[in-house]
Order: structure tokens, then sequence, then C-alpha cells
């Protein structure tokens, strides 16, 4: 488990393949939305920020075991590190932004915002860090976020200050996975997780004190965030490893499989079934994402001898 955890191979388990990163992603998503799901659920009848508390309290409880068992008691401390920090401030600031646009905007436009996400972090990484990219990878990377606004439909009511704070998600969000790769590798995925759900735990705290009274949640409530706190460590820590162990032109693109899964989500929780657009957006996001892997697999092999 703590080679799994460091994103080294278990048993040569998918050894140096191009398909890694990429699967990490998407489990990360879905652990996402299963999560969003479950917090959806669960603010039937408690207030936005006290969810984020609970939330955060159980995935505490479930990763702190976890990282105990993992051997990384004596890597505590990396919680507080630098760079591991100002990767989770990030991913709070994200969510602070995205709970407030949600809750003023219809979610398929604040769906739609968040997948500049990835483009923002493919820009990001060829300016910041030196990746190249190439324009057919570029296209194929506009061609998924063409199909993520196709299954998210935004009304296109028009911009307002909630609109802004669901870019503004997106950009923080880019920022946080670029930040993310500037942690160094000494330091465990699960430190990396568990130090995100410690400090959305303290920051949705003061602001659930400051704006918010504290209602009596119900055995449902509890159960439902008790399973969202295991998803949200599945979430951080499988998004923190995918971009570890993958180029980040690579892994980026299939950020866009969070509408995918939303999608599944509101057939099987909410019972809302996807029109054909959006059929047609979730082919799309599959195609690119496949292609942008296919890409990858061809580059690296070795050129023919003779």
């Amino acid at each position: 488990m703590k080679d799994f955890a460091e994103g080294r191979d278990v048993q040569g388990w998918l050894s140096g393949h191009p398909f890694r990163g990429p699967l990490f992603m998407v489990v990360s998503t879905g652990s996402y939305v299963i999560n969003d799901s479950l917090m959806k659920l669960a603010t039937e009848g408690l207030p936005p920020y006290q969810v984020l508390v609970l939330r955060g309290i159980a995935a505490m409880a479930w990763g702190t075991p976890l990282l105990l068992l993992a051997g990384y008691g004596r890597q505590l401390p990396l919680m507080f590190e630098g760079r591991v920090v100002l990767r989770n401030l990030l991913e709070t600031a994200g969510i602070l932004c995205y709970v407030v646009a949600l809750a003023h905007m219809p979610i398929a436009d604040v769906s739609a915002l968040t997948q500049l996400t990835p483009l923002l972090v493919i820009l990001g990484a060829s300016l910041l860090l030196g990746e190249k990219v190439g324009g057919v990878r570029m296209a194929l990377i506009g061609c998924g976020f063409i199909g993520a606004v196709m299954v998210a439909q935004p009304t296109g009511a028009g911009i307002s200050v909630y609109a802004l704070l669901g870019l503004a998600n997106a950009v923080v969000g880019a920022g946080r996975d670029l930040a993310g790769r500037r942690v160094g590798p000494e330091v465990p995925g699960l430190v990396v997780a568990l130090s995100a759900a410690l400090i959305v735990l303290v920051v949705a705290l003061g602001v659930h004190l400051a704006f918010e009274t504290w209602v009596a949640p119900q055995g449902r409530h509890l159960l439902l965030l008790a399973a969202a706190g295991l998803f949200l460590m599945s979430g951080h820590f499988f998004l923190f490893m995918a971009y570890r162990i993958g180029p980040t032109r690579v892994v980026a693109p299939f950020y866009y499989s969070f509408t995918v899964w939303a999608v599944i989500s509101g057939l099987l929780v909410f019972g809302a079934l996807p029109t054909p657009v959006a059929m047609a957006g979730i082919l799309l996001i599959v195609a690119s994402g496949v292609a942008v892997v296919l890409m990858e697999g061809r580059r690296r092999q070795p050129a023919p001898v003779g």
C-alpha cells in the first residue's frame, strides 16, 4: 500500500503505461461526483458550510487511520510543508467559490465554468513548467471542452458576480493542480489528501461560525456525510497522484470525465435523463481523451532501428 500511495508500481501493475495517470484522474473525478451527490442530499435540512464541516470531520476520521496503516505516522508533519499548504489553500479557496456560485446559479452554468480548469492547467504547465503541448493535442483538449459544455448545457443567463466566482473556481483549481506538481516526491499522496481535508475543515468551520446557525443533524445526514468523507479522501488522493505520475498534457483532459460521472449520478441518484446533446458531448469527451492518451503512447514508443 505504501508503494501505491507514493506512486510506485505494485507488482508491476500498469508499469510505465500511459493509461495509469488518466485512470487515476477518472477515479478521482468519480469519487468527487459521489461526494458531491451525497453532499447535495445532505444539504436537504442542513446549512451548506455546516455540511462541509461535518464532511471534513468524517474525512479526517477515514484518512487518519488509513495514513497510519500505510506507515506514514512519522511523516504527518509534512501536512504543513509549505508547498502542500499552498496547494491545499488553493483547494479550499476553490471550494468556497464553488459553494457560493452553486447557491446562486444553475448547476449547469457552474459546471461549464469548471471545465475550463484542464485547459488552464495545460497552458500553465506549458508556460510555467516548460511542458510541450502541441497544436494537435490542444485541438483535442478543445474538443473535450466543447463536449463538456454540451453536457453541462449552460443557460447563458449572463455574467454576474456569481459567474465570476465560478470562473475563479476554475482558475484557482488550475493553480491547485500546478502547485501540486511542485510538491516533492518525499511527500506521500495520503499526506497531501489528509492535509487538504484538514484545511478545508478549519476554514469551513470558521465560515460556518461567522455566517450560519448550527442545525442538529439527523442520522441520515451523518450517514451521508460519513460516506462523503470517504469519497472526498479518495478524490483528493487520486487527483494528486494523477498529476504526480502522469504528464499534465495527458492527465488534465481526463478532468472532463467529471461531467460524465455527473450525468451518471443525475440518472441514478436524481432521476435526470441526459439529453441527446449531452450524450453526444459524452462521446466527444471520451473520444478526445482516448486520442490524447494514444498520442502519448505512440510518442513513447522507441523509433525503429535500421
